[in-house]
Parts: C-alpha cells; structure tokens; sequence
C-alpha cells in the first residue's frame, strides 16, 4: 500500500503516512507493547530503495530511538524516571533494533549520505571491534565538507568521540556542545545517556536540515 497511491484515493503525501505509521510504534517517545514487533516493520523501509532517502534517515534515526529510549530517559529525568518507563517492552524493541542493524550497517557503501549519518547513530550504540574503527575513514568526507559549527559537522565529530569510547572526552564534548547549542542534562548522569540523549536531538536537526535542502526551501 505503501507504494500505491490508487489503494486511497485520499493519498496525497508519503510523509503524512508515514509521520502517522512512526507515531503507532513510538507513540509519544514511549514504548508500546508492539514496539518490539514494529522495529521489523521500520527495518523493512530502511532498506527499500523505493523510500527516499531523506525518509530512509528518519526511518534509521527512529530505530535509533528505539534503541536508545532508556538511556535517553535516563539523562533527561535525572535523577528520577518517567511515568511512561516499560523496562521489559524496552529492552525487547533495543534487541530488535540490535538484530538488525548489521544488515543496515552492511548496506554502507551503497547508500547515499543522507543515510550514512544516521547509521553512523547505530553503529556507536552497538559498537563491535569491526564497525567502530571503520567509522573514522567512512566519516571522513563529511568533516572534510562540513566544519565545526555546523550541524552535521558537530554531529560527526560527535559521533567519532564516542566511537573512540574514552568516558573522559565523551562527557567533554558532551559538556562542550550543550553549553553551546543544545539542551542540556545533568552532569551527574551516566556519560553513555547524556550521549544517547545528545545524538537524539542532533539527529532531529540534522534530519530538518535535509528535508529543507531537499525541498529546496
């Protein structure tokens, strides 16, 4: 249905679709009990060349999401928890993202830019020995093209300071660019969500960056 418009004679835009489909499986930031069953779902789209690809990165920046909400949650109510917590659903929908981001994170060469930036979100929450030390040449054209300052140029240095997993330089730069540029989260919170909760909001910013150059505004 996805990709035949004549199914609803209503149809008018892909992306009011999918702002819909995305808000059933994480309503709200929260996770639902079929969230978990979801994350297949959002995979299947990630890995469609028929979805563009500035949809195809927020496909990705939602498993990244998903992947993250506890930690995300945890930096931002420090030193209490949110209402909506559901630690079971929770870890169940992190291990659903977990299984399939090798197969995404294997498509790297064949995807465009757009879709490399919000891999690069997943590879550093589940690092293995192979994907993180591939990541610094893989980012290396958009610090090349994208200086410091700048949206996705803070994102991928970001991005390669975790990748380097020294707490003491990832709760600096942490420090450094919420000074800067970004909302905040206590000091006294875990590095590893403070970190989860930074990337969330770079990857909302960087995303509305490329819709708008997409779209020519």
């Amino acid at each position: 249905m996805l990709f035949q418009s004549s199914v609803d004679p209503f149809w008018t835009d892909d992306r009011f679709f999918l702002a819909d489909f995305y808000s059933e499986i994480l309503h709200q930031d929260t996770c639902l009990p079929d969230t978990p069953d979801g994350v297949a779902l959002l995979a299947a789209l990630a890995i469609d060349d028929r979805v563009p690809p500035q949809q195809r990165f927020r496909v990705i920046s939602l498993l990244f999401g998903i992947a993250t909400l506890a930690d995300r949650h945890v930096a931002e109510y420090w030193p209490g928890t949110t209402p909506y917590a559901d630690p079971e659903n929770e870890n169940r929908a992190r291990e659903a993202v977990r299984r399939c981001t090798p197969d995404l994170l294997a498509r790297w060469a064949s995807e465009r830019p757009a879709v490399r930036l919000a891999l690069a979100a997943l590879a550093v929450v589940f690092p293995t020995a192979r994907t993180l030390p591939a990541l610094t040449p893989r980012l290396e054209g958009f610090t090349e093209q994208h200086p410091p300052g700048t949206d996705i140029g803070d994102y991928v240095r970001f991005i390669l300071v975790l990748a380097a997993g020294n707490d003491t330089r990832t709760r600096t730069a942490v420090a450094s660019l919420t000074t800067t540029a970004w909302e905040g989260t206590p000091r006294e919170a875990p590095a590893s969500a403070r970190s989860a909760h930074l990337i969330g909001q770079m990857l909302n910013r960087v995303g509305s960056g490329l819709t708008r150059s997409h779209s020519g505004k």
